[in-house]
């Protein structure tokens, strides 16, 4: 395959890069930034065995992407048992929650870096028959070697920004040749079919993954103990936020005059620490789950700093708050798995990546546009449980309504299986 300069300008710089590796990723993980055991894996190094028989390998970047292959992946191993399912992803808290939540005969790899070397060394190795990739990352190296080698791809469930399309627009014959690699291309939404349409991808549909799914678990006998631990106080329970926002809801929620106990659960666990700190130099009583700590009916804030418990937490709540959508240049998180739970939805005007289904919501959902706002909404659900039961129940309906997303992706995908 003849590449265009800028591929085979990135190939010669992803070449002469690759000795420097092993030194990048060491200090990455000294940081705490990957996994110093599985660092092998990022250079294409299997930890694991590749199983006899069809191999269909999934990959998304982190959490959230991960995550929304999970049904994808229940249903390959449901329809075909035969063939092992290996999913790859590029963080070390994707893959803690994998480690949870994969169902037998699925394998996790840590991806590999898009280095000739690496790639050839993982493909080598895993030989995949379908390749999906999930929402953003198209990493050319991966991609070409994974076609030469007769592997089908697919891209699902596809997100472009529209910065990410003006990156790839200047680079036309690269943005053209690796889209046409897919023989499957299904964006979220029209924004991103637009973009991608624009730089030479066939669009076949649309499928969002995240829509998909069914009511995030939890530990019962967890939650009876949680539930009795906090007393009698009504319950907000604050998910995926950021730097920023803890403090914002925190002051929020304590001009409703309500008391609630406030459980936050931070995107990035690592924050816990840090957010603990800083609001008990405020003078609130915080417990850290991660510690050990007990919930009390004295605790203000409750830190879930734990990976896959968010179930369990929005459980826990009477009302949820969806952060990344309070500042501006995060695109706010996915409220289906609130939703899903019968909860409440509130959130800030800051949700680009989530335009369809904050509206798909309806009256489930309340955008907050301001702090005034913000401290209004939690009031009025915090005194009327009545309204927070309507809007719980409409929640529950938009999120059940979303159905039917998994079964479209396997109409489609189920041709290119080996």
């Amino acid at each position: 395959m003849t590449l265009p300069l800028s591929l085979a300008v990135y190939r010669a710089a992803t070449t002469l890069l690759s000795p420097f590796t092993p030194a990048i990723l060491r200090h990455r993980a000294r940081a705490g930034k990957e996994d110093a055991a599985r660092l092998g894996e990022r250079l294409g190094h299997a930890s694991a065995p590749r199983p006899e028989g069809p191999l269909v390998w999934l990959h998304g970047a982190s959490v959230g992407e991960t995550v929304s292959l999970l049904p994808l992946v229940e249903r390959l191993r449901l329809e075909r048992p035969d063939t092992t399912v290996l999913v790859t992803s590029g963080t070390v808290t994707s893959a803690d929650l994998l480690a949870q939540r994969l169902p037998e005969g699925a394998l996790h790899q840590y991806a590999p870096l898009d280095t000739p070397a690496a790639v050839r060394r993982f493909l080598d190795n895993w030989k995949p028959d379908l390749v999906v990739f999930v929402e953003s990352e198209l990493w050319p190296n991966l991609l070409l070697g994974a076609r030469a080698r007769g592997a089908r791809l697919a891209l699902v469930s596809a997100r472009m920004t529209r910065e990410s399309a003006a990156g790839w627009t200047r680079l036309p014959s690269a943005a053209k040749q690796i889209l046409g690699l897919f023989d499957l291309i299904l964006p979220q939404d029209k924004r991103t079919g637009a973009r991608l349409k624009a730089l030479g991808g066939l669009i076949d549909g649309y499928v969002n993954l995240k829509l998909a799914g069914e009511p995030l678990p939890a530990d019962e006998t967890a939650l009876a103990m949680l539930w009795a631990s906090a007393g009698e106080r009504a319950i907000v329970t604050v998910a995926s936020t950021h730097p920023g926002e803890d403090e914002l809801i925190v002051a929020a929620v304590e001009a409703t005059g309500e008391q609630p106990l406030l459980v936050i659960a931070p995107r990035h666990p690592v924050r816990g620490p840090s957010i603990a700190a800083s609001l008990r130099a405020a003078g609130r009583t915080v417990a850290l789950r991660s510690a050990g700590e007990p919930l009390t009916p004295e605790t203000d804030v409750y830190i879930a700093d734990t990976l896959g418990e968010l179930g369990l937490f929005f459980r826990l709540g009477d009302v949820a708050v969806i952060g990344g959508s309070f500042l501006p240049d995060i695109g706010g998180h996915n409220p289906l798995e609130a939703a899903r739970l019968a909860r409440p939805v509130i959130h800030g005007q800051h949700y680009a990546n989530w335009i369809d289904v904050y509206a798909a919501l309806d009256g489930g959902g309340l955008l907050c546009d301001t702090p005034a706002d913000l401290t209004a909404a939690l009031t009025r659900l915090l005194t009327d449980s009545q309204a927070r039961e309507r809007m719980g129940a409409a929640a529950e309906q938009a999120a059940e309504q979303q159905g039917g997303v998994l079964d479209r992706l396997w109409d489609r995908l189920e041709p290119l299986l080996p």
